[in-house]
């Protein structure tokens, strides 16, 4: 075995370790309560039929991209039906609805555009706004107050986006897509819906939850249809306008550079719209199932056809999903890193197919699993409102910082502050604690010699031990309330000799704020830092400058930034009332959730 392989043994060990690692399951003649053919026609005869028509009349494969001669007239067919269901000019189809995510964000969006996108997005989502290289900002699921206040904190971008989803594949919850709508008319936005889990299933013949709401249609750029879920086959269709189409037909590399789909998914699609477009009955079906499932089980009522119901840990998740497919019921346990740590649950999916009786014998045995239970306003598990106060030295002001924030978020409800590494006999925790009325935590790992932690554990023979500061943070990251998280020194930090402070961040993709010095020297440290920053899909939602006031150096790295800047002076008298008094002239509801509430 070469170092490559090594490295890659242990890394899928340690994923084991922490129960993540995933394995191929088939359904295996067990009732499906985890797939998502809601309507079932993936097992349609007219569907199955028209897929074999079209392979006995174009052959099996797509053999190119479609720009150069591939897939079948059966692709523009399909294109023009899925437009009609969903009243659009246009469409393009893709082999699957990543790429269409993909291909369509990167053909729209650019370096200088600003995309604001829900905490829950699906990684396709995600990753093609990354690919973009627009500046990205999160906004908390299904918050509308804090996606308004993102928008207005890029005016100066070319052009806005805002990213959604009709029906959210983990939580089965939907954003009220007229308020979304509203939003971003207000902000010149444009609005992206992602409609996997909502077409055929939700709105007037099934076409999606944009069809349901009552939205303004003039902020809708783009929705895309998965082929995969409702319409029983695969690949996926980005509808919109003819210029849109045109667009997307030019510079969609996903498009462009990939081979059109096969004739047989071509057919199936075209069959599975007529079929979904027809399937009230079905539909209802689905939905009704989807609404007793948690009805019995005390939950809220979902969006659509998916019910998440809370576990509590990734070892009770997995027991439970065992326990039921040993009673021929197939539900899934869903674990970080697919949802955050905290929220791990079995995720049901109701379908047309389902029975009464399987649906009874579900609840039955979720009842006597001893679940948490759900209130109606709580859909899964508590879990913290993490921020990583980062720093672009040592001594920069991040633990003063930390201690403002916190006892800012104590003020609206619960929150800790907790430093993973410490190293020196100055310890910040102590420090924290004076300056806040937080809950402090102690550090996760404490070395003697002030250096860097890799140095400072290897001056008393010791290796920093992250794995455990991984399993302390998943415990610290399962209790409700704000987490402020103070990491050692610098972002480059070595913590071992084989990792950096900021690679191991990076793995947790929690937000973060940037503390600086507001003087001579620090326009440099600071924009290498969020270049370092940004290299790995970590950037910050705010930067703080701490000492004097240096109105140049503001201006320059809030323009060239783009981040809100705040400054924190040093106080003559450092004490809890100095803090108090600084975090209320403060705006911190972009970065802090538990202030957004008392936002100035």
């Amino acid at each position: 075995m070469n170092s490559l392989e090594r490295q890659l043994a242990q890394e899928l060990a340690a994923w084991e370790g922490r129960g993540l690692t995933r394995r191929e399951q088939a359904l295996d003649g067990r009732v499906d309560f985890v797939t998502n053919d809601y309507l079932g026609l993936s097992q349609e005869a007219d569907v199955v039929a028209a897929a074999q028509a079209a392979v006995r009349e174009y052959g099996a494969g797509g053999r190119s991209a479609r720009l150069l001669a591939g897939g079948s007239n059966l692709d523009r067919e399909v294109e023009r039906a899925a437009a009609t269901w969903l009243g659009s000019e246009a469409g393009l189809l893709f082999p699957s609805g990543y790429q269409a995510n993909l291909g369509l964000i990167s053909a729209l969006i650019g370096p200088e555009d600003l995309v604001v996108s829900d905490a829950l997005n699906h990684a396709s989502l995600i990753d093609g706004a990354r690919l973009s290289r627009a500046r990205v900002e999160v906004h908390e699921h299904l918050d509308a107050n804090h996606l308004e206040h993102l928008l207005q904190r890029g005016p100066c971008a070319r052009r806005r986006w805002v990213l959604v989803e009709g029906v959210y594949s983990m939580d089965g919850d939907a954003p009220d897509l007229a308020l979304w709508a509203r939003i971003c008319a207000r902000h010149r936005a444009s609005l992206i819906v992602d409609e996997a889990h909502s077409a055929g299933l939700l709105g007037p013949s099934g076409a999606g939850a944009w069809a349901a709401s009552d939205a303004d249609p003039a902020v809708l750029a783009a929705r895309v249809v998965t082929g995969g879920k409702a319409l029983g086959a695969m690949g996926a269709v980005v509808v919109g306008s003819e210029t849109l189409r045109e667009q997307l037909l030019q510079r969609a590399r996903s498009f462009m550079f990939s081979t059109a789909v096969a004739p047989a998914v071509a057919g199936a699609l075209l069959a599975g719209i007529q079929k979904a477009r027809a399937a009230s009955q079905d539909r209802n079906r689905a939905l009704g199932l989807a609404r007793d499932l948690a009805a019995a089980l005390e939950l809220p009522p979902p969006a659509a056809a998916i019910v998440p119901i809370p576990a509590g840990s990734v070892d009770r998740a997995m027991q439970a999903s065992a326990t039921l497919q040993e009673q021929g019921l197939d539900v899934r346990a869903v674990r970080p890193p697919t949802v955050a740590p905290g929220s791990e649950r079995l995720r049901v999916v109701c379908h047309s197919h389902n029975e009464p009786k399987d649906l009874r014998q579900l609840v039955a045995t979720l009842k006597g699993l001893n679940l948490p239970a759900a209130s109606h306003s709580q859909r899964t598990v508590q879990s913290a409102s993490p921020l990583v106060v980062l720093g672009t030295d040592t001594d920069v002001g991040k633990t003063v910082v930390c201690a403002a924030l916190l006892h800012a978020a104590s003020k609206e409800g619960a929150a800790r502050y907790w430093k993973p590494v410490q190293s020196g006999p100055d310890c910040d925790t102590r420090t924290v604690r004076q300056l806040s009325e937080g809950q402090v935590l102690d550090p996760g790992d404490t070395f003697d010699l002030p250096a860097s932690p890799h140095e400072a554990a290897a001056a008393e023979d010791r290796i920093l031990d992250l794995e455990r500061l991984d399993q302390k943070l998943d415990q610290y990251l399962a209790t409700a309330g704000t987490l402020i998280i103070e990491p050692a020194g610098g972002v480059q930090v070595p913590l071992t000799d084989d990792c950096l402070q900021i690679d191991w961040l990076a793995r947790r993709r929690l937000p973060c704020v940037l503390v600086a010095r507001s003087g001579l020297g620090t326009l440099n440290h600071t924009l290498l830092t969020l270049e370092s920053l940004e290299r790995r899909n970590m950037r910050p939602r705010a930067l703080i400058l701490v000492g004097p006031t240096h109105a140049s150096n503001r201006s320059t790295l809030a323009r060239l930034s783009g981040l809100q800047v705040l400054e924190m002076p040093h106080f003559e008298r450092l004490d809890l009332q100095a803090l108090e008094a600084w975090a209320a002239t403060q705006d911190l509801s972009g970065f802090l959730p538990a202030s957004r509430v008392g936002a100035k």
